[in-house]
């Protein structure tokens, strides 16, 4: 399988990655939960230790037990524009990872991506804005690994403004970050950013 830097990966779009129509049939249904601003990097903070890197193997799971998520993983690709493919929609409980770069565990940054709803309700990252830091994800790898990671931050972009270097760019040390759509919902033009977990590799099972 050839491999490509994340660099490559254009915004992920607010569009591409959410629906929203389930929220307004009755106009009671409620939004996503969004990070508050506590749990955002601030300039104080300082880069934790992680473990040892792991040889690259293919996830197959994710698992975020704080707030019950525990999905499959598929690979993605990019479209033709450059931008981050995502699962399809009427899975709701399918996330995707980004197959031409790094596999989670393995030295650098590693791209998981879901819905945050679709049509019929929430989807598989609904509840990704409610994550703390030092909240837990877990992936599963196809050679029989668990990667753990510790989050360090959870933030919210607007699509307009998504830091593509922050999120995408090569790390020196195994990273994760975990991205659906966030930012508050509009009816005239959908979610207006993304929610993205930053993470790093602290342990193996």
């Amino acid at each position: 399988m050839r491999r490509f830097g994340n660099t490559a990966i254009a915004a992920v779009t607010a569009v591409a990655l959410c629906s929203g129509a389930w929220l307004l049939r009755d106009g009671a249904s409620a939004e996503p939960p969004q990070p508050s601003a506590a749990e955002a990097r601030t300039g104080h903070d300082r880069q934790a230790p992680a473990a040892p890197a792991l040889p690259p193997s293919p996830p197959d799971r994710i698992r975020v037990p704080a707030i019950s998520v525990d999905a499959p993983l598929t690979g993605l690709g990019l479209t033709p524009t450059g931008s981050l493919d995502v699962p399809p929609t009427e899975r709701e409980n399918l996330a995707g990872w980004y197959e031409a770069g790094t596999t989670p565990g393995e030295k650098g940054t590693a791209i998981v991506a879901g819905h945050v709803d679709n049509d019929e309700g929430p989807a598989v990252f609904y509840r990704l804005g409610a994550l703390k830091r030092g909240g837990v994800v877990e992936v599963a790898r196809r050679d029989g690994t668990v990667a753990v990671f510790t989050v360090d931050a959870v933030e919210v972009y607007e699509a307009r403004a998504f830091p593509d270097a922050k999120v995408y760019g090569a790390a020196a040390r195994p990273e994760l970050r975990v991205i659906t759509c966030g930012g508050g919902y509009s009816p005239a033009t959908g979610y207006r950013g993304n929610v993205v977990v930053f993470a790093h590799l602290t342990g193996t099972r």
